[in-house]
This record gives structure tokens, C-alpha cells and sequence, in this order.
């Protein structure tokens, strides 16, 4: 394995196709899980109007998902979007993403495996948080391996989130008590056997959490340091893991509204309960199998990914030098970064013993809102003179989709509630402590935003005249605009 000589720290190795990729991708988006865990809290609060703000997500998603493609083909770097938002907007700004970042990655994780115990409570009464733990232990073991064996592990798992969702549309088709009309002209239940109208206020505060839905395309730019050929590879990821992240989960749901006998039965949040009246126990057990297999699937790839980021992180000497070292040391036989995997992923296990899942949905909403419109922010810089020659994928209809991004995920984030914006800006006061303490009067040999050098050395992948500083392929290498 190379090293780069800046930072000591041993390079990827390419070995995942697109295939693969999109397997590891979807993986994380979870449709399953996110269908059953997620979707639950809309649809008791937004009614059938569920679907409408799942498409309006949808479209903002794709065009976020451009985003994603364009810039993980400019900056393809395991840092995922800290590395996007610091090459393009300033390295206070990437800094800052890294940040909340760092914090959703470790709260999302144990937030979704403490679902599991529920949807095994057919099999055997469980408590949520020691299954919660147990499942991520599980996923932080499978973390280490090498990405080969991630990517047929989850494949796997993936076959069973599909039938799962496979199994509830049609059988909610093959139910249909509602109107199609009622998709549209929306209704949201009372829990009392009454009905309320949808409105565009409902729909607005529904956007957080329904992009938390679909979240989890922009894996792919994680992954872009396993990927071979990523200036191409990454965007084609990126957008057919949306594509089919939308339809697995939004083809369930439209079906779950249509098949209940009652709109108030949506009131329940009991999708389990509703296949049950469907087609009985057995069935409804086999589609909580699924999905627990689901939620231990989303885990692995989670802690993979963000194991990754912390990796990113160390080569980009954000801590100590004994610090990186470790983070940023590799497995001799797998290849994978299993010190930053470990130090990522068993906080989580703690976490699932400790917190509980209603507390920290609304904050992750709220990350991903954030992050989403600073990636749209740093699209409009994305074709500035030095990064107009990088051979990247360039979305369609620039720079109007990054404009309506942001202006929708501005607004929506002035609909959150003031709890979930105060942790946000707690969070990202305390990383500005950081930054002025630590990083900034270091800056010349640290906070160093880099590349591989196998991409940084491209002619085309760096300021004419610019040389590759590594020296070695794969290697870590600085990032165009950043300090040496």
C-alpha cells in the first residue's frame, strides 16, 4: 500500500465497480427500513399527504443527487461532502460540514438499529436498546472487512428489503379501500375517525424528515476512493441509487394509503398491523424479518461509510499527529480503515443503550437540510476558471437546480422546530471553538484537504501546471487550492 508522504497515511485500493457501488449505496439509503421507521411519524402527521410530500422530496432530492454527481466527480474524495464544501467554499465552511457531519454520523446509526427489536418482537420479546447495541456491534465486526465482502454481504441483505417492499405494494394495490384521487386531494387523519385537510404549511414541515427518507444516496461520493474510474463512476452511482431509492419507498407508501380501509389507521403508524389486516400474521412476520435484516444492512454500510469519513479526516491531519496515525492506519488483509471504523462505530452501541429514537430525528432532519443546501451552494462555484477543465460530470439546467435547491431547503429550515436548529447551532458553535483553538493557528500543516493522488495527479484533475506532490499512486495528495 502507498503513503503519502504528507500525511502518512495509506491509500484505498480501487477494487469497486458501479454495480457494487450502488448495492453499498442503496444499502444506506435502506428503502426498508426507511419505509418502516421513518415513514411512520409522516404519515401520522401528514396523512395521504405522505406521497405528495415523498415526490416533492423526490425532486429535491434529484436535484440535490446532481449535485452530488457533479461534485463527487470534481472532488472525488472519501471526505465526502467536508472535502466538497472545503475545496469549493473555504475551508472554515468544509470544516463546519465536517462537524455536524461527524455527529449525524454518529447518531443516525444507532437511531436506525433501534428499530430492530420491534420487528422482531413476533419471534421473541426483546429490549430495544441491548438489540439496538447488539446490531451495532454486528455491523461495526462486518466494517473491517474488506469492501468486496461489505458489498456481497449487503447485496444480500438488500434482495430482502426489495421483496419486502415488493410484498407491501402489492398488496396494498390489491387492497385499495381509498381513492386514487385521495393521493392528491390529500386528507390527514385525527386519530379520532375524523380528517383534516393537507395544506402547504403540512407539506413544508414534512420536507426535513422526507429527505431523511431518501437519504443516503450521496454514499457514493463516500465510496469514491474504492471506486475505479471515479470521475465517472461516482455520478452514475450517485443518481441510480436515488432512482431506485425513490421507488421502493415511494410505490409502498402510495399503496399503504390506497389499502387502509380507514385514513385513520394512518393515524397509528403501525405499517406491520396494516400488512397484518392484509394478509395475516405470517405474512406481516415475514415482512418484519425483512426489515430487521434491512436495518442491520443500512447499519453496516453506515459505519462503513462513515469510518471512511473519519479516515478522510486523519489524512487531512484534523487531530494530533497520534491521532491521524491511527485513524488513518489501514487493515494489512482487508485494506480497510478498521481503526476509524472501530472509533466511530462503538460509540454508537453506547448510544443505542442511551438515547432514545424520537429525541435526535428531528436534529437529523435538520443535518441534512444543512448539508444538502451547502452542497447547493457550493455547485453555483463548482465551474469557476480552475475547476472549468476537471473532466466531471456536469449536471443539466445549472445553476437553476442548485439555486431552487437552496431556496426550498432555506425555507424548509426555517419551519424546524427551535430545539433541533439550537443542537444544530450548538454543534456547530462548538466545531468553531475548535477551529479557532486548534486548527486555525495551525493551518499550514494541518486541516489539509487532499486527494488521492491517482486522481489529484490527473492533468486533468488538477491546476495546469500543477505537480503531483505525492509521488506515488493512490497516495494522498493536496487538494487543488490547498495549503501544502
Amino acid at each position: 500500500m502507498s503513503r503519502s508522504p504528507q500525511s502518512g497515511v495509506a491509500a484505498l485500493p480501487r477494487s469497486l465497480g458501479v454495480f457494487g457501488g450502488v448495492l453499498l449505496t442503496l444499502s444506506c439509503v435502506t428503502p426498508a427500513s426507511s419505509l418502516f421507521i421513518v415513514v411512520p411519524p409522516l404519515l401520522q402527521t401528514q396523512g395521504s399527504g405522505t406521497v405528495l410530500t415523498l415526490l416533492i422530496a423526490a425532486l429535491l432530492s434529484l436535484g440535490v443527487g446532481f449535485c452530488y454527481a457533479e461534485l463527487g466527480t470534481l472532488v472525488p474524495s472519501a471526505g465526502g461532502e467536508y472535502s466538497i464544501v472545503g475545496q469549493l467554499l473555504g475551508r472554515l465552511a468544509g470544516w463546519l460540514v465536517f462537524v455536524i457531519s461527524v455527529v449525524s454520523l454518529l447518531v443516525i446509526p444507532p437511531i436506525i438499529a433501534l428499530g430492530t427489536a420491534g420487528y422482531l418482537s413476533s419471534v421473541a420479546a426483546l429490549d430495544p436498546a441491548v438489540t439496538g447495541a447488539v446490531v451495532m456491534a454486528l455491523a461495526v465486526a462486518v466494517g473491517v472487512l474488506d469492501i468486496k465482502s461489505n458489498a456481497l454481504i449487503t447485496g444480500l441483505f438488500l434482495g430482502l428489503e426489495v421483496l419486502a417492499a415488493a410484498v407491501v405494494s402489492v398488496l396494498g394495490l390489491t387492497h385499495v379501500h381509498q381513492p386514487l384521487g385521495g393521493l392528491v386531494h390529500a386528507v390527514v387523519p385525527d386519530g379520532h375517525g375524523g380528517t383534516g385537510p393537507f395544506t402547504a404549511g403540512l407539506l413544508v414541515s414534512g420536507l426535513a424528515v422526507a429527505l431523511f427518507t431518501y437519504n443516503g444516496f450521496g454514499t457514493a461520493v463516500y465510496l469514491s476512493e474504492d471506486l475505479r474510474d471515479p470521475r465517472r463512476t461516482v455520478a452514475r452511482t450517485v443518481l441510480w441509487s436515488l432512482l431506485a431509492g425513490v421507488v421502493l419507498i415511494t410505490v409502498p407508501v402510495a399503496a399503504i394509503c390506497l389499502g387502509v380501509d380507514s385514513p385513520d389507521r394512518l393515524a397509528e403508524g403501525d405499517l406491520v398491523a396494516i400488512v397484518d389486516s392484509w394478509a395475516g400474521s405470517t405474512v406481516g412476520t415475514f415482512v418484519s424479518l425483512c426489515i430487521a435484516a434491512a436495518i442491520l444492512n443500512a447499519v453496516i454500510v453506515m459505519v462503513l461509510q462513515n469510518g471512511r469519513v473519519l479516515y478522510a479526516s486523519a489524512r487531512d491531519r484534523t487531530w494530533p499527529d497520534p491521532v491521524n496515525r491511527v485513524l488513518g492506519s489501514l487493515h494489512p488483509r482487508w485494506g480497510s480503515p478498521w481503526a476509524a471504523t472501530l472509533a466511530i462505530g462503538l460509540p454508537g452501541v453506547v448510544l443505542a443503550l442511551a438515547v432514545p429514537i424520537d429525541a435526535l430525528l428531528g436534529f437529523t432532519g435538520v443535518v441534512v437540510a444543512v448539508i444538502y443546501l451547502l452542497l447547493g451552494c457550493a455547485a453555483l462555484t463548482a465551474r469557476r476558471a480552475r475547476h472549468r477543465a476537471v473532466p466531471a460530470w456536469r449536471m443539466p439546467l445549472w445553476p437553476a437546480v442548485p439555486l431552487v435547491a437552496i431556496a426550498v431547503l432555506g425555507y424548509s429550515l426555517t419551519q424546524q422546530t427551535g430545539r433541533d436548529l439550537l443542537i444544530t447551532g450548538g454543534v456547530l458553535l462548538a466545531g468553531t471553538c475548535y477551529w479557532f483553538a486548534y486548527l486555525r493557528p495551525r493551518s499550514a500543516t494541518h486541516w489539509v484537504l487532499s486527494l488521492p493522488a491517482d486522481v489529484a495527479g490527473d492533468p486533468h484533475g488538477a491546476d495546469p501546471g500543477t505537480p503531483d506532490p505525492a509521488g506515488a499512486e493512490g497516495a494522498a495528495a493536496p487538494l487543488n487550492g490547498a495549503r501544502p
